[in-house]
């Protein structure tokens, strides 16, 4: 159902009817997602999300799918007709958890990585395109702009899960 409202909510935006908000009453609890769109060949065109449960997840998804709609700056401009041909993913995190790197999960675990004021994550799914730890480290650390000589004593981590779904291109 939060899937399908992150669709509809992405095409009220582009101009098209308004988005029937669900209503039920996890509606209301507070919980982070992150939107991801993508074309039908894979090609990313913006995931945007929140790592801290700060709102309630209807309000949270709404918000991440117009963002990773307009404002992911990997992503291009595209007009209401084409919202069809994008893929919907929702995921929803679990509560962060403070580990060591030698924690991870490998093909489980979302990581968020933080050093001086820099934060980067990527979410569980990333398993599937760096399927080893040491290259799903090395791109999260690109991410966060972190230097390649840098002491991993500095970072703190954390992981999460996701519960995952899907609303693919109809």
């Amino acid at each position: 159902m939060l899937v399908q409202f992150a669709r509809a909510r992405v095409r009220q935006e582009l101009g098209g009817p308004i988005a029937l908000v669900p209503d039920a009453p996890w509606a209301s609890e507070l919980c982070a997602t992150f939107v991801t769109l993508r074309w039908r060949d894979g090609e990313l065109q913006g995931c945007i999300g929140n790592l801290d449960a700060d709102r309630p997840i209807v309000d949270d998804v709404a918000s991440n799918a117009v963002a990773a709609a307009t404002r992911d700056p990997r992503g291009e401009k595209f007009a209401l007709e084409e919202l069809d041909d994008l893929h919907v993913e929702l995921s929803i995190l679990s509560v962060l958890e403070p580990i060591r790197e030698a924690d991870i999960r490998v093909g489980t675990d979302g990581v968020v990585i933080v050093h001086r004021g820099r934060r980067a994550t990527f979410l569980p799914v990333m398993w599937r395109q760096l399927p080893d730890l040491a290259t799903f480290m090395r791109e999260l650390d690109r991410k966060a702009g972190l230097p390649r000589e840098l002491d991993r004593r500095e970072l703190q981590f954390w992981r999460y899960t996701t519960e995952h779904y899907v609303d693919p291109a109809p």
